[in-house]
């Protein structure tokens, strides 16, 4: 199985930095206010893979250095501060950590979904259902499964 991804992502959140910044206000036009309403909507994924794999979510990335492993959810589509179609993970020994939520993007757009949102870009790229991804101009460039793994 491949899935062709052209993402600029919206890194918005790591659990602790919500913590940090949260408010009791229920605001949600605020930065601290929007985090934590993504910090409360994802809880039940913070150290449960197997949940939101139950819900959706594939794995799209293997292990990338300084980030984790990326799993989308292919039925989630659009901005909704509560519905990221991206988990970041961290793997430690037999444990699962949720570091991060990721917004897709295909261009940058004109109002932030979020007060100061930075974005980063991945190029687009063909992803297998191990985990491994090729970076690729366009679907029709992508092999049918992964050239590394053969998954």
């Amino acid at each position: 199985m491949r899935h062709l991804v052209i993402t600029a992502s919206l890194l918005a959140a790591a659990a602790t930095a919500a913590t940090a910044l949260a408010s009791s206000a229920p605001a949600t036009s605020n930065v601290a206010g929007q985090l934590a309403l993504a910090r409360v909507a994802t809880a039940k994924y913070a150290t449960n893979l197997g949940r939101a794999k139950a819900d959706g979510y594939q794995i799209i990335t293997q292990m990338i250095p300084g980030m984790g492993y990326h799993y989308l959810n292919p039925k989630v589509t659009g901005f909704d501060i509560q519905k990221p179609p991206i988990l970041v993970y961290q793997h430690r020994g037999a444990a699962w950590q949720l570091g991060a939520l990721e917004w897709i993007f295909p261009k940058i757009p004109a109002k932030l979904p979020i007060p100061g949102a930075k974005f980063g870009a991945f190029g687009a790229a063909c992803h297998y259902v191990d985990g491994t991804f090729v970076f690729a101009a366009s679907q029709d460039k992508c092999a049918a499964t992964s050239p590394t793994t053969g998954a």
